[in-house]
């Protein structure tokens, strides 16, 4: 029986890695950290792997070690694993081309991010990961949490069998830190795909005093080109070991995966290439315009090395006139992104091949929605497409960004749009991870809860996005057309532009002291305008005062809970209440009675307490 749970990529991620590690060598950085801290706290609550053992984790002093010890482990004939992003990757690369050489099957999970060039950026992007595609080790691509744990387990299965290091990435905090509800799979469903004769071997290949072999020898030019080229059979098996396990994952869970996966028309003219959390954005893109006569397509790149140009060229339709490649990385001074060029050098051979053009998008984590990706598919109509193109940015420098339209919403209908204003450390992320996690374990609501923070993170704001709805939700960028928004501190109101987005007759929640008498001198002009132009629901709590009389202190996120569970109306009022206090009990329940009890208490005051205004006709002037 499938069982559903909601939880983030990271998760996924340390989940999938756990089954089959044996080793696990770790160094924290942002945004990977959480892997390794689940692995972490699996192992030492005594959480047992699918050999019946706890991992053993090790905590390095710098990611150069962590990788050095994740390949002597697998040199003595241990299953090893780490999890690292960034300038972390980066110092891994020297014992990357060593492992590749060396044959060494070990899995990196990758939350892929920004390198620090001109400035330091701890948000996603493909940059660290493209950084170590001259190294053999196979890189491979999930797009969203579930992908993330299927693909996970299938990165492990395949370095087991095909001989080679992988690397496992999904964009970092756009994938690693969203949660998602997605079905978990069982240690007991993976035993039964995995190649224990492809395991024995690789631990009969291990180091050992009692057959001893040569390894790491230094080689002189009679015989160093030969032994590397030596090599290109293992590279060639991988493509088809990927694919034999994508296959044999179908087998025990429905979903099936290819190496180059196509969504969209079947007589598509128009296609766009890409990887990573874009695809969902582009799939969701692609339903909006092909419902409207267009015909689009998608190509998904999951094995991204080795390449295969065969699986690639049997993806894309053969009534394709024009490709756009999408990249999530800069190679400054290049003729184009890597991606780009691996597509381009396919039609090598063709006659009369598409027409293919790059972009680059979504550096730092930029977001990237419906209608850029629009833009990238009109700009495919022009005679001549611009080349060499970025969208979700406007360049005024070199001129290169495609204009953008206007903002379209492309979620399914009945999705529920959340956007909520907080400061970070004041509890309301944990809140909404909270509401999350009750609304998609409890009910059959697919649920999306992504969380933008400042890099500043405690005492910065922070943006929670939140969508539920009754179909899978595909839409991997920030919420602008939303039904729900809250600001959760009232200084927000004079920095930010709050409402943008609010939805005509959308429902606005405001913490703040303010009587409805003191609303009138203390709202900007532009805020009370809005709300009375737009019918906005406009709702007050004193959520401060709340939390101080039962005992809570500063901690205002049970009080904003309860109000968001009363007004978004994803559940019924009383149904959603049962359910906090529920959780308030498995939370708590460890901390004592009285801890639980303030909590509740919490819930039951601010159902009374919270305010409707009732607004003046003169706002709207």
């Amino acid at each position: 029986m499938s069982k559903y749970e909601s939880m983030d990529g990271n998760k996924a991620a340390a989940y999938a890695s756990y089954a089959l590690t044996e080793v696990a060598s770790i160094f924290p950085i942002t945004p990977s950290t959480p892997m390794a801290e689940g692995v972490d706290e699996w192992s030492a609550h005594g959480m047992k792997n699918i050999f019946n053992q706890e991992v053993k984790v090790i905590e390095m002093q710098s990611e150069a070690g962590a990788i050095g010890t994740m390949r002597g482990a697998l040199q003595a004939g241990a299953l090893a694993s780490t999890y690292t992003a960034s300038q972390g990757l980066l110092l891994m690369i020297p014992n990357l081309y060593k492992m590749a050489g060396e044959l060494l099957p070990g899995v990196l999970h990758v939350a892929a991010r920004a390198v620090s060039t001109h400035a330091l950026s701890i948000y996603g992007d493909h940059q660290d990961v493209m950084a170590c595609r001259q190294t053999g080790v196979a890189l491979f691509a999930s797009a969203n949490v579930q992908e993330v744990m299927d693909l996970g387990l299938i990165a492990h299965l395949a370095a087991i069998k095909s001989r080679l290091p992988f690397i496992h990435f999904f964009d970092g905090f756009r994938t690693s830190h969203e949660i998602q509800k997605i079905e978990k799979i069982s240690y007991e469903d993976i035993v039964k795909i995995v190649d224990f004769k492809a395991i024995e071997e690789f631990k009969n290949r291990a180091l050992n005093p009692e057959h001893p072999v040569t390894r790491g020898s230094a080689q002189n030019p009679d015989i160093y080109f030969q032994q590397r080229e030596a090599q290109n059979p293992y590279f060639l098996a991988v493509p088809d070991i990927v694919q034999s396990y994508m296959d044999k994952l179908n087998e025990i869970t429905g979903r099936k995966y290819k190496l180059f996966d196509y969504y969209g028309a079947k007589d598509a003219e128009y296609v766009i290439v890409a990887m990573g959390s874009v695809t969902d954005t582009i799939s969701e893109t692609i339903d909006y315009l092909n419902s409207k006569g267009e015909k689009c397509g998608l190509v998904k790149v999951h094995l991204y090395r080795p390449f295969s140009e065969e699986h690639l060229l049997q993806a894309i339709p053969s009534t394709t006139k024009k490709i756009a490649v999408l990249d999530r990385t800069k190679e400054p001074g290049s003729t184009g992104e890597p991606l780009y060029l691996d597509i381009v050098k396919c039609y090598k051979n063709y006659d009369n091949p598409p027409v293919i053009v790059g972009g680059r998008y979504g550096l730092s984590s930029k977001d990237t929605r419906s209608s850029q990706i629009i833009s990238v598919f009109e700009n495919l109509k022009n005679s001549e497409p611009r080349d060499n193109f970025t969208i979700g940015i406007v360049d005024d420098i070199t001129n290169l960004s495609l204009p953008e339209g206007k903002i379209i919403e492309t979620s399914p209908e009945g999705t529920i749009r959340c956007r909520i204003w907080g400061l970070g450390s004041d509890g309301t992320v944990g809140a909404n991870k909270t509401a999350i996690k009750i609304i998609g374990d409890r009910t059959n609501l697919y649920v999306q809860g992504y969380f933008s923070y400042d890099s500043k993170k405690s005492g910065g704001t922070t943006t929670s996005h939140l969508r539920f709805g009754k179909q899978p939700i595909r839409s991997p960028y920030l919420v602008f057309n939303a039904d729900y928004i809250a600001c959760h501190n009232k200084s927000f109101l004079y920095h930010y532009d709050i409402l943008k987005g609010l939805r005509k007759d959308g429902t606005f929640v405001l913490n703040c002291p303010w009587d409805i008498k003191e609303l009138d001198e203390k709202l900007p002009a532009s805020i009370k305008q809005f709300i009375a132009k737009n019918n906005i629901s406009f709702y007050i709590i004193d959520a401060l005062k709340i939390a101080s009389d039962v005992g809570l202190g500063n901690r205002i996120n049970m009080v904003m809970q309860t109000a968001f569970f009363k007004l978004a109306k994803v559940l019924p009022v009383d149904e959603a209440l049962g359910y906090l206090k529920d959780d308030i009990e498995e939370m708590y329940g460890r901390k004592g009675t009285n801890i639980v009890k303030m909590n509740q208490d919490a819930v039951d005051k601010s159902i009374n307490e919270l305010v409707k205004v009732d607004v003046p006709k003169d706002w709207a002037d």
